[in-house]
């Protein structure tokens, strides 16, 4: 867990840091540099999405206490999806043409899709919507289950406070999704398809890529520092009730040998 937690998070600099290249106007960029600059940052979705993917059905593995049906329901989904986006992506590079403009003074990449190419790319966020709202239930659901059969027990309270810390990364992550993915799709909008160049674009491209790098690479990695947290709170509250039962066990000793005496 711990190497794709820092896989996650240097890709997600080199994301930045391409996005950079792409969008100030003062860098100089070929035509052939634009394209190159697209098709990589395209591909890291691809290599991107399925670590976060991989996290999340560790997650729900150790969630459903190694389930093996539940781990082979999420590994279908999971080959389905992503090779889904693998086949989407060729499309994508083999359709697609990039151009640098000089406006002014400035540089700007300009890229241009292929047929269908911005409909197919948005579909791509559809199926990992549904993976991760699928995600997300079964999250819930299993949350649930545990909450209504420990509430029989007294330590109850301590696994309900463990779990909670679960659902909360969870939830926060898949509403980011949500979010990230409504931008995607609304590309889809006349007003932005066929008018990309018109004022308020740049900003809204702007603030897709900011959301979208906050989501993939400091929320998700957040998903592996969700489980850590589990555990950590899970053997502080054993070491508690240990240390708490110690105390007791020693108070009634004392209490039974000065009755004693």
């Amino acid at each position: 867990m711990s190497v794709l937690y820092l896989s996650v998070r240097y890709l997600g600099i080199f994301f930045a840091v391409l996005n950079i290249l792409i969008n100030v106007p003062t860098i100089l960029l070929t035509d052939a540099g634009c394209w190159i600059l697209y098709i990589v940052i395209n591909w890291m979705f691809v290599v991107g999405f399925p670590m976060l993917r991989i996290i999340m059905i560790t997650r729900l593995y150790a969630m459903y206490q190694q389930s093996r049906k539940i781990l082979i329901f999420l590994v279908v989904i999971f080959l389905a999806d992503t090779t889904f986006n693998v086949v989407i992506s060729v499309m994508s590079t083999m359709h697609t043409s990039g151009e640098e403009y000089i406006l002014s003074g400035t540089y700007e990449c300009a890229t241009t899709y292929g047929d269908n190419t911005i409909l197919l790319n948005s579909l791509t966020w559809i199926f990992a919507s549904v993976f991760e709202a699928i995600a997300l239930f079964l999250a819930v659901w299993i949350a649930i289950k545990h909450f209504r059969e420990l509430r029989q027990h007294s330590t109850g309270g301590v696994i309900e406070d463990c779990f909670m810390v679960l659902i909360k990364s969870h939830v926060f992550y898949f509403l980011s999704f949500v979010a990230v993915s409504c931008f995607n799709l609304m590309i889809l909008s006349p007003a932005i398809s066929v008018n990309p160049n018109i004022i308020g674009i740049d900003f809204y491209y702007g603030t897709l890529q900011v959301l979208t790098t906050v989501q993939m690479f400091v929320l998700g990695p957040r998903l592996i520092l969700g489980v850590r947290d589990f555990n950590a709170k899970l053997v502080t509250d054993s070491d508690a009730a240990t240390n708490m039962t110690s105390i007791a066990f020693q108070e009634r000793v004392h209490i039974s040998t000065g009755g004693g005496v």
